[in-house]
């Protein structure tokens, strides 16, 4: 049994997340816990979950086991791992790796500062790799750490997606009928062939169900049915759920899933997720600025623009004249997007204030941070070649906190005295920060875009 906890600086826990792909954090007030979770914490239910790991992908068609394969340069197992430590009351998450891998993952586990995980060494097969992992929870076993819950929860590595809804509902029923598990309506009929190759029967497709992840369990059910497994089901069998009816004559209890427990496992699955990573934290998007400037400044023309452009996308604003109090509560809420607009044109003091306190806070760990650092040069000033010169600067800025995955563009907004002219350029402005923020191109990182 290989321990996977490490220690060091940083936040606690990772902390609230975005909407479908983090949920609420440890920190969510007892009055916000929904009936599900209020009863588990009533009951003081113990549940751990283990993940299976040990797969080596074949069907991706790459050479790194799926699991590892980055989204927005992070382990795909990192956002699963995010999406079930959120939820506090989940005491412990057991991830079974294959040996060569172990040290690949308990760097993982340092780096994003994941909490409550621990190692143990995956079998040859699925079914192996979660027997190890239950019997990591045993009692009996030596690692102090870990400890026997009710009811433990598995679920796939490379399912990133998982709502703490729905762990809630497998737990819930879980913990009444013995085993649950997440089903989905088949999206294709399934049909049985024949010894040379031709249609031998269909099945009826509304009377059949896909089953997904998670699944839950009463412990001493799922640990007995593993016990009592012949060869053949550790070896070739994947249902967890048929091994609780075969060998403990537990039926199910079957919860119906949400379309995002789809699994990852073809390459072009990879890009699917990174889409959808994108576009929930691109759901957010917080100005910065001085307010106590005259609200008659372009930037606060700006500012009411974005509101009005980006209907779809929350608009917050923050501010740093108060020793970053606004902007740090923003912070804590998670958002991964800042348009910093800098009311002197040829500095960027707002800018560099506001990338200080984002690599104090840690932000951009889980997630990579947008800075977008706004400046606005009037058509009858300097010009605009001389300004833009000034301004690249940020190149300098834009490599220093690149390491910290902190993406960091520029915006020079150009404009004119009479209205409708400016209005055009604000709204261009606008466009370039809803593009800039949605498609987080870090080839774009250091560069002064114009509008």
């Amino acid at each position: 049994m290989e321990p996977g906890r490490p220690g060091g600086s940083g936040p606690a826990e990772p902390g609230p997340l975005p909407r479908g792909v983090c949920g609420a954090g440890p920190a969510a007030s007892a009055s916000s816990l929904s009936g599900a979770e209020a009863q588990i914490q009533r009951c003081a239910l113990a549940v751990a979950a283990v993940l299976p790991a040990g797969g080596r992908g074949e069907r991706m068609g790459v050479p790194t086991p799926k699991q590892f394969c980055p989204i927005l340069e992070r382990p795909l197992i990192s956002y699963t791992l995010q999406a079930l430590e959120r939820l506090c009351w989940i005491n412990d998450i057991v991830v079974a790796v294959t040996g060569e891998n172990m040290d690949a993952m308990k760097g993982i586990i340092q780096r994003y500062q994941h909490k409550r995980i621990s190692l143990v060494e995956a079998g040859v097969t699925r079914h192996r790799s979660i027997f190890n992992g239950l019997k990591a929870l045993a009692e009996g076993q030596p690692d102090a750490q870990l400890s026997k819950p009710e009811v433990v929860i598995i679920h796939d590595a490379v399912r990133p997606f998982v709502e703490e809804d729905i762990l809630l509902k497998v737990v819930t029923a879980a913990k009444e009928h013995g085993a649950a598990g997440a089903v989905r309506p088949l999206v294709s009929t399934v049909i049985s062939p024949s010894a040379d190759g031709c249609l031998d029967h269909s099945l009826e497709r509304a009377r059949h169900r896909a089953s997904e992840m998670p699944q839950a369990f009463l412990f001493d059910v799922i640990y007995e049915a593993y016990q009592q497994c012949s060869d053949y089901d550790l070896e070739f069998g994947t249902e967890c759920l048929q091994l609780a009816l075969k060998y403990c004559h537990i039926k199910a209890k079957l919860v119906e899933g949400s379309p995002d427990l789809w699994k990852v496992t073809y390459k072009q699955d990879l890009y699917a997720a990174e889409s959808i990573i994108k576009e929930r934290i691109s759901e957010q998007i917080c100005i910065v600025m001085d307010t106590e400037e005259d609200e008659a400044h372009v930037g606060h023309h700006f500012e009411e623009m974005l509101k009005n452009e980006l209907n779809h996308v929350k608009v917050t604003s923050g501010s740093l004249c108060h020793p970053g109090r606004d902007l740090q509560q923003i912070i804590l809420e998670q958002c991964y997007n800042f348009v910093c607009v800098n009311v002197k044109t040829s500095e960027f003091e707002e800018t560099q204030k506001l990338l200080d306190v984002l690599k104090e806070s840690n932000i951009s760990i889980l997630y990579p941070v947008v800075v977008i650092s706004v400046h606005f040069l009037d058509h009858k000033s300097v010009p605009i070649g001389q300004e833009m010169e000034n301004l690249m600067q940020i190149r300098e800025f834009a490599k220093e906190v690149k390491k910290r995955n902190i993406l960091l563009c520029g915006l020079l907004i150009y404009y004119p005295q009479e209205k409708q002219k400016l209005q055009d350029s604000l709204r261009q402005g606008a466009i370039i920060i809803a593009n800039l923020i949605k498609e987080r191109n870090s080839g774009l990182v250091g560069q002064l875009l114009v509008a």
